[in-house]
Parts: structure tokens; sequence; C-alpha cells
């Protein structure tokens, strides 16, 4: 299928790959199904697509790649709502607001997204993890090489 999308104009998908967040993201309800599609040139940073409006997309990382430290547990409604059964079907990307220098850019870590690879079933969980923020600045020198 074909979709438009806000920094690849459009793209061919396999509807397959569609991930569907059940109740959408904080702040676009409506939004219930995205893609992950990669950036060719950067492999740290990938972009979540909403199938439905090709202006709704968010740059994405890995955390544990930015953030060596980073963990959270989650609760058991989550682990049952994502109908998760193993460690080796969840795959964790925390949403970034790139700024101009590059080096200004943050890193929500306090709701990162939880994706259920086998089953394409997502969440953005909200931790309350106090050692987490919604706007935890980017340093560099935390990037675990590629």
């Amino acid at each position: 299928m074909k979709i438009e999308t806000k920094y690849f104009g459009q793209v061919h998908i396999e509807e397959s790959k569609v991930i569907e967040f059940e109740h959408g993201l904080p702040g676009f309800p409506t939004e219930s199904q995205f893609i992950i599609l990669d950036l060719l040139e950067n492999p740290v940073f990938q972009v979540l697509q909403s199938v439905k409006t090709d202006q709704t997309a968010f740059v994405i990382a890995d955390p544990y790649h930015l953030f060596k430290e980073y963990e959270f547990n989650l609760d058991d409604n989550t682990v049952e709502l994502l109908e998760i059964n193993s460690k080796k079907d969840v795959l964790v990307f925390a949403i970034v607001s790139l700024k101009d220098p590059f080096e200004s850019s943050t890193v929500n870590l306090q709701a990162p997204l939880v994706i259920n690879q086998s089953k394409r079933r997502a969440k953005q969980y909200i931790t309350n993890d106090k050692r987490h923020l919604t706007k935890t600045p980017f340093n560099s020198s935390n990037v675990k090489e590629v």
C-alpha cells in the first residue's frame, strides 16, 4: 500500500508492518496506525509515521542506544494490553524533539513507545519515574557506537 509521509513523500509500505496504537498517542487520539521508517543516512534515528495523516510523524530513537543507564518497568496491565509473552517481542523507542542546533535536542524518556513487534501492538507508556524527563537533554557523548 502507498502512503504520503511528512519526510519522505509517497512511500510503499507493507500492511503487515503497520503498528496499532489501540488508543492512539497522547494528543493524537485518532491516530492509531503507524509505520516505522528508517533514516537511511542515520541508523540511530527512525521516523514513526502515521498511516492516515501525512503530517503526523515523529523522529524516534532507541533510548538504550542513547542513554546507557535507561531502564523502566512495565505494569501488568500494559503487558496484558500489548499481549507481551517474551522480552524478545518488545521494542522500545523514545520520541526525539529535534532542535537547531542539534545539541539542544531532547528525548522523551518519561513516556517511551513500547511495541510488541510480533503482535504489532503498541502504546506510549507513561513511566511516572522521576529519574526520567519528558525533555531529557540529548548528549552526544552518551550515544553508543552503531
